[in-house]
């Protein structure tokens, strides 16, 4: 097996704000995976917030790349290669790119090798960053009308009234539309307990690390008497931590990047069964061909937050669609995405 890299810049639409920081742009770094005339791709972007810069992704990727040359073919790749400490990311993206190139050598799509039979499809959640709230209006009405039912709010401001008039501007705009809250762990447990009740009485449908990671337990005593589902991101982050929360609070955001993988997504859904505890699909800002993988497990989570891709201003991938508020896992081999015209013309 051969493995090459491909670095691009994914600049947003528009810049998204949340409580810790503002983003524009970010960079993707792509792994193609050659057998026998087959490719098979994956994704890893950059991230302030676990600390994986450009350089670090393409250093783990190439060695990465490079420990493939020890097995036969993808498919004793993706079930012998064993866990080598790299970040989560890193592992995530070259699992997936050994999942599309098995897929396509099998010809079927992802999902069955997942153990689903029929295409995953999901109402995502559309991100409003933190805006004012006339822009924040104008946003919702927008996305309603494009087809989107679940609007996910961000919070987190210096002023929590800035943030309770964006929420109100956001509820009076589209008033049939379910809402998430994500302050990204900005309030302290203390605000958290003044300010949770504030929201269920706006109708927000839950709320998404509301208090700072680093202590889980003052998550689950949040939860504990929440009027809001508490869902688990930053406190979050792989199996272990998932299962000191199961049953502690209302539901665990799962990101391929921070917990390895789809594979490793699937064990944290099969420990969440049965606890009470959902499973919710989330992202980073990344290309479809970031996002393909988790949308292929669409079927397992109770909410989907998979709209990394059409948070930018020109996504280089296509294949799972989004833009009318539904993700769609494609029926052809593999992941089921392909380059568009915009990224071919940025190289091989």
């Amino acid at each position: 097996m051969k493995a090459t890299l491909r670095t691009v810049r994914l600049a947003l639409a528009e810049p998204l704000r949340i409580s810790r920081s503002t983003m524009s742009a970010r960079d993707a770094v792509w792994l193609t995976i050659e057998h026998e005339g087959l490719r098979g791709h994956g994704e890893a972007v950059t991230s302030v917030y676990f600390g994986l810069d450009t350089a670090t992704l393409e250093r783990h990727l190439y060695e990465s790349g490079r420990a493939l040359g020890r097995f036969p073919d993808p498919e004793s790749a993706l079930r012998d290669r064993p866990a080598d400490g790299r970040p989560p990311a890193v592992t995530a993206a070259v699992g997936s790119a050994l999942l599309d190139l098995c897929g396509k050598r099998a010809g079927v799509p992802v999902h069955r090798l997942l153990g689903a039979r029929d295409a995953p499809r999901a109402h995502t959640a559309r991100t409003i960053g933190i805006v004012p709230a006339r822009h924040a209006a104008a946003q919702a009405r927008t996305l309603v009308a494009a087809g989107f039912a679940l609007l996910k709010v961000k919070a987190g401001a210096p002023d929590p009234e800035e943030d309770l008039d964006r929420v109100r501007a956001v509820r009076a705009a589209a008033p049939d539309a379910r809402v998430l809250l994500d302050p990204n762990g900005a309030w302290t447990p203390g605000q958290a307990r003044r300010l949770v009740p504030r929201y269920a009485e706006l109708g927000v449908e839950a709320v998404e690390q509301p208090v700072a990671p680093g202590d889980p337990e003052a998550l689950a005593r949040l939860a504990e008497c929440s009027p809001l589902p508490v869902i688990a991101d930053e406190d979050a982050v792989g199996l272990e931590d998932v299962r000191r929360l199961a049953g502690r609070v209302h539901g665990v955001n799962v990101k391929l990047a921070k917990c390895g993988g789809p594979r490793a997504a699937l064990r944290i859904a099969e420990l969440l069964a049965g606890s009470d505890t959902a499973l919710m699909l989330g992202c980073l800002t990344a290309s479809t061909l970031g996002l393909a993988p988790a949308v292929h497990l669409a079927d397992r989570a109770r909410w989907a937050d998979l709209d990394g891709h059409l948070l930018l201003a020109d996504d280089p991938w296509t294949g799972i669609g989004g833009a009318d508020g539904v993700v769609r896992a494609s029926g052809l081999p593999g992941l089921g995405v392909r380059l568009s015209r915009t990224g071919e013309a940025g190289g091989p």
